[in-house]
């Protein structure tokens, strides 16, 4: 997100000038601790072939981890840092987000009424609970917004950015959504509205949206920012191709270590899905090198070092990760590989400690579906994760609900109506264009169930084809699986090696027929 300010700014100082209330250009801080000359951009580090992704979480391009208790004392100039990097749609470093918060709540403990610091706070707020799993900030959050809102009701973006980004950091879209559209309807032409949107509409299964979203922010902003939000829209059409170019050009660019190291682990995120096991780990390596607090970047290596059989460093890299930032997914993955190891009670814990998080989280008002419903239907109670991934459909109909949806109901028996929501998941026409192993070893699975060979035959070899490492347990399942269909029957129909379950058209006279 960014931060209007309203007091001009000197020309030349490195900062924009205020348009006043209502302005739809990003407007920097300017304060005592930015009077000084800006900062230098870091010197480009090569990067190890293509990064793939993007860090940008929730509705406004993401704030890299605060440090906690340890860290020290923010040196003078932080708080103005980290507002320049949000304003530059860019990860600030975990001590300059440390320290915003503590100016502005300096700032509205003087000055109550300062509409634009409340929305400051609050965006720093949501900000550092994203990063660091801290979500008793995001109450935190929604009151400093929503004090910014009420002191300026009319125009006010930066609190609507804000509410927008909240809500997609904790799941709620449809809020999202309203938010998004109610802050690019005071501002068109304001650029950090657009991810924001871009994340709700995604969640919300509304692809067409995204698009046009897109192509807005495209035609706005062309610099990393945008260029990685370009990345992930362009991953989850599965082009991996565009995505990698896209974001390898945004890492290109980045200006900071807290931006490189965002940029660094999402090409490891892509190089993991396209089951490139090094290169994952010399990205998510290089973006703990670059900033040490890159959290999702350690649990990146756990994920990498387990699939290259270096298990015990493996484990100390999940655990360093759930130290530091415990969220659901690392719970889960770290719970799985103990189980893939047969140590029942320490996989046990790490199912424990997640279900403490979705009470913590539950508590802040986050919504935790869709990985909640996959351990439950995996590890738990297969009913339940239907009952509350139904109601999640209600909330949020994209793409990773309805296949958590379809592996609860064939968890449960209902495999006609897992069907459904397998083939939604995977289906262009709705959007399921990414291409991931996950997805597609559900959908074979559910397919193998119901009788159908073919398909079941294609999809589960498709998910080891994507990444042969995806899951340490579902993986020998899926080859378990194969083995039991076997080889189609001589001078059976032929399989397809695509994502579409319809025959190839008949060949005109004379032309070979298509595969």
């Amino acid at each position: 997100m960014e931060i209007e300010e309203r007091q001009p700014v000197q020309p030349g100082s490195g900062h924009p000038v205020s348009g006043g209330p209502g302005s739809e250009e990003p407007v920097g801080e300017r304060s005592e601790e930015s009077s000084g000359p800006r900062r230098s951009p870091l010197a480009r580090r090569p990067l190890i072939a293509a990064v793939a992704g993007c860090a940008v979480l929730g509705g406004v391009l993401v704030l890299l981890p605060s440090g906690g208790g340890g860290a020290p004392r923010p040196a003078p100039g932080a708080a103005a840092r980290a507002v320049s990097a949000v304003g530059a749609g860019a990860p600030a470093a975990l001590s300059d987000l440390a320290a915003l918060i503590d100016d502005r709540k300096s700032r509205v403990r003087a000055r109550p009424r300062d509409d634009v610091s409340w929305a400051v706070l609050g965006v720093a707020y949501t900000e550092r609970a994203r990063r660091t799993a801290a979500n008793a900030f995001y109450p935190k959050a929604e009151k400093a917004l929503r004090t910014s809102l009420r002191l300026r009701p009319a125009d006010n973006v930066a609190a609507l950015e804000g509410l927008a980004s909240l809500a997609g950091a904790r799941g709620d879209f449809r809020a999202a959504k309203r938010w998004g559209e109610a802050a690019s309807k005071v501002a068109p032409k304001r650029w950090t509205t657009y991810p924001a949107l871009i994340d709700a509409y995604t969640g919300l299964g509304d692809h067409k949206a995204v698009d046009r979203a897109l192509g807005k922010l495209l035609a706005l902003r062309s610099g990393p920012a945008a260029q990685a939000v370009a990345s992930r829209v362009y991953r989850d059409r599965g082009r991996r191709e565009d995505a990698a170019a896209a974001i390898s050009d945004a890492a290109a660019g980045a200006a900071t270590p807290s931006e490189q190291a965002a940029f660094l682990t999402q090409g490891g995120d892509l190089a993991w899905e396209r089951g490139d096991r090094q290169e994952s780990l010399d990205h998510y390596r290089a973006a703990v090198s670059t900033d040490a607090d890159a959290y999702d970047a350690l649990a990146g290596q756990g994920r990498a070092l387990a699939a290259l059989g270096r298990v015990p460093e493996a484990l100390r890299a999940y655990r360093a990760a759930l130290a530091e930032r415990p969220v659901l997914r690392y719970a889960l993955e770290l719970g799985e590989l103990y189980d893939k190891l047969g140590l029942g009670a320490e996989a046990r814990a790490q199912y424990d400690l997640l279900r403490d998080v979705v009470r913590r989280d539950g508590a802040a008002g986050v919504d935790d579906e869709p990985v909640l419903g996959l351990f439950e239907a995996d590890h738990g109670d297969p009913r339940a994760a239907v009952m509350e991934l139904r109601a999640a459909w209600q909330r949020r109909p994209g793409i990773a609900v309805a296949d958590a949806l379809g592996w609860a109901l064939h968890r449960c028996g209902a495999d006609q109506a897992a069907l459904g929501f397998a083939v939604r998941a995977t289906d262009k026409e709705h959007g399921g264009g990414v291409r991931s192993a996950l997805y597609a070893y559900h959908r074979g699975q559910i397919e193998r169930d119901l009788g159908l060979s073919g398909p079941a035959r294609r999809h589960l070899t498709e998910a080891l084809r994507i990444n042969p490492y995806f899951s340490p347990l579902l993986v020998p399942a899926a080859r378990e699986a194969l083995t039991a269909l076997g080889e189609p029957a001589a001078g059976g129909p032929a399989e397809e090696s695509g994502d579409e379950d319809t025959e190839a058209p008949p060949a005109a006279p004379g032309q070979t027929p298509a595969r």
